[in-house]
């Protein structure tokens, strides 16, 4: 989510997080024995801020979906081969027609909410509703991130449940049943309607209350949950405590207090763990080589389900007039030109990373990667890049590409707290010069950051996170969140007829040959097209307690979720 996803990687991860961070004021150490507490480092300077799981696209993100998903069970669960696993989703089975527009999802009856009721195809309904009337067109309380992803919500012609445990979905056009499986159906997360249907009359109103309780999670609808934690605490910019859930119907948690912790710093963050105050973590990469002081932490760095990526603002009314200039395949591709991956993944990230020039990721490997792509259109060269903007008319005006009155000068909001994404934009800042682009560097916290890109198209020219996007719930890669015209996580407002096309046509159903074709076009032409800038993939550094097991093996790079409930501490 900004699976379209900002990324969190703290969270080993909607968009992602920076990767460095620092501790807040609390500390917690492992407890021992019955009752042990496990503390989790947030990404640097970033919160948790809407639980509710229907998220808004302003907080379309990897933190706020680790939290709702804690609480909340998901229609489907996205195993690490990328495939629907069963006995960790909601449904049962799902059966669908030969041409793709009709799904029958049989509820298990095994799962009950915390007050003791089953959930039904009426919670599943419901939420549905919210996600809906949150896509729409208009003026809205809040605006659902997951829009433009899975059909949603124009291809939903209806969504109904016959009896308490079948849903039935049916689309206005024939899809791919993967496609739809796993871009659509998963983005669901029921809630329980007896909680949350305050205004069934009035969904404007009943929008308006969930946005009024979204980042108040000891509201009293959040009180009723199926998954294995419900909230207890919290101390904004401290911590945020979960613990189990005690009428949970899947593997209970031996954990009894989950505290998910603020960081500033990558310094206090590093001095935590190797404390043994923070039990799950990660490695700064500006303290690569003092990590063999972490003596109490295994070290296990790994790459998740996404790609890396520099957001522009090509909406008409971007700030300084360049809306109209970044919206040019010409201009983004010299840019492009100036972006030395080596020099960021050797220099700044140790090695721990792999060049990438599209969205579906060499790593971790899947078969929706085609290697027919893996040489890059537009590999570093900035004097290629330069002469690539003069033979469209640009020319130098005091050390500044510029043309009819336009300069290629323009701020790059960045998220701070992290050295190593701070080495990374000023690399850029220095090779971009080299073009003849110009750019100041803006620090904002991540929160901060993906309110400004969300927010008015005039307050931003350019944006990096560090952390890019992770595919979940668009578990299946075809872009259509983040690529197509108007869809809600396309925050730089990027439109190509083309690309609506060739994303369009993933969705169609076919064979397993014809669905991959489809995929590799979108792919190929998201490659030379370049929505948005291409940055390198990059490892997580992941360090987890020595006295905590199961994190490693549980983690599912797919999902980009952490399951504690699955973790025992030694």
């Amino acid at each position: 989510m900004l699976s379209k996803r900002y990324v969190t990687p703290v969270l080993a991860s909607l968009l992602i997080a920076p990767l460095a961070a620092g501790c807040g004021a609390s500390k917690v150490s492992l407890g021992q024995g019955a009752s042990p507490s496990v503390v989790m480092a947030l990404p640097v300077q970033t919160s948790p801020n809407w639980f509710f799981p229907v998220l808004a696209s302003s907080g379309y993100t990897d933190v706020n979906t680790q939290m709702y998903y804690l609480m909340y069970m998901p229609l489907i669960y996205i195993n690490k081969q990328d495939q629907v696993d069963y006995p960790k989703s909601l449904a049962q089975s799902i059966q669908s027609n030969a041409s793709g527009t009709r799904y029958v999802i049989h509820l298990n009856p095994q799962w009950h909410w915390s007050n003791g009721r089953s959930v039904t195809g009426q919670d599943v309904v419901f939420t549905w509703d919210i996600m809906k009337a949150a896509s729409g067109n208009g003026t809205l309380p809040w605006t659902y991130g997951g829009a433009g992803g899975g059909g949603v919500p124009s291809d939903w012609m209806r969504v109904w449940s016959p009896n308490s445990h079948t849903v039935i979905v049916t689309l206005a056009h024939p899809a791919n049943q993967s496609w739809f499986i796993h871009n659509g159906l998963a983005q669901l997360n029921p809630v329980p309607e007896s909680q949350w249907n305050r205004y069934p009359n009035n969904m404007t109103e009943e929008l308006s209350w969930i946005k009024s309780i979204a980042n108040d999670p000891t509201a009293k609808a959040y009180g009723v949950v199926d998954g294995p934690y419900r909230f207890s605490a919290f101390a904004p910019n401290q911590s945020w405590t979960l613990v189990p859930n005690a009428h949970y119907d899947g593997h209970r948690s031996a954990i009894k207090r989950l505290i998910f912790q603020y960081e500033t710093s990558s310094a206090s963050e590093f001095a935590a763990l190797k404390e043994g105050t923070v039990q799950v973590g990660y490695l700064p990469p500006s303290m690569w080589a003092s990590r063999g002081e972490l003596t109490r932490d295994h070290f296990w760095p790994g790459f998740l389900w996404g790609f890396n990526m520099m957001r522009l603002d090509e909406n008409p009314t971007a700030a300084n007039g360049l809306g109209p200039v970044f919206s040019q395949q010409y201009v983004r591709a010299a840019l492009e030109m100036g972006i030395n991956q080596r020099a960021i993944i050797n220099g700044i990230y140790h090695g721990q990373g792999v060049v990438e020039d599209g969205p579906v990721p060499s790593k971790p490997p899947t078969p929706y990667y085609d290697p027919a792509i893996s040489q890059p259109p537009y590999p570093y060269d900035p004097a290629a890049g330069m002469k690539l903007l003069e033979s469209h008319g640009w020319h130098l005006v005091d050390g500044v590409m510029t043309r009819h009155g336009v300069k290629l000068a323009f701020p790059l909001i960045y998220a701070s707290g992290s050295q190593a994404i701070t080495n990374t934009v000023q690399l850029v800042q220095r090779d971009w010069a080299n073009e003849g682009v110009r750019i100041s560097l803006v620090a904002e916290p991540f929160d901060n950051l993906v309110a400004t890109d969300h927010g008015n198209p005039n307050k931003w020219d350019a944006a990096y996170w560090g952390a890019g996007w992770t595919y979940q719930p668009d578990f299946y890669p075809t872009g259509g969140e983040l690529f197509a015209t108007d869809s809600a996580a396309n925050a730089g407002g990027y439109s190509n007829p083309v690309m609506n096309q060739l994303i369009q046509r993933s969705y169609a159903p076919g064979t397993s040959a014809q669905t991959r074709q489809a995929l590799f076009a979108y792919e190929a032409f998201a490659v030379k097209n370049v929505p948005y800038f291409w940055f390198p993939w990059i490892a997580s550094l992941n360090e987890t307690a020595t006295t905590l097991k199961g994190v490693t093996s549980t983690f599912n790079p797919i999902e980009d979720l952490y399951t504690p409930n699955e973790w025992t501490v030694k």
